[in-house]
């Protein structure tokens, strides 16, 4: 009997886990979404936020980065629990483009 409610119990904590991660990314692809949308062209260098989905808060990161081809810059997005940056539950990288004609 212990170990029934043993393996529910385990299986409970892993079912929020995956929830906190599933959400986190899509604070992470959100994120990048609204950048592109925007045709924002980022500052190098690291940004901190925080961001709320599905009724959790998460705090982020993003740092940006030139390239070799000085027309796009990488993000690299880091998502955490909110008030626990050495959890990450979700890390993405993307890229802007400094679009020709785009006004700055």
């Amino acid at each position: 009997m212990l170990s029934a409610l043993h393996a529910a119990g385990l299986g409970a904590n892993n079912v929020g886990e995956l929830r906190s991660r599933l959400l986190a990314a899509w604070v992470a692809e959100n994120r990048l979404a609204e950048h592109r949308a925007r045709a924002d062209w980022l500052p190098l260098g690291l940004a901190r936020g925080s961001a709320s989905e599905g009724g959790l808060e998460f705090n982020w990161t993003e740092e940006v980065i030139a390239t070799p081809n000085a027309a796009f810059r990488r993000v690299d997005i880091r998502i955490f629990a909110a008030g626990d940056e050495s959890h990450r539950l979700a890390h993405l990288v993307g890229f802007v483009v400094n679009a020709p004609g785009t006004v700055r």
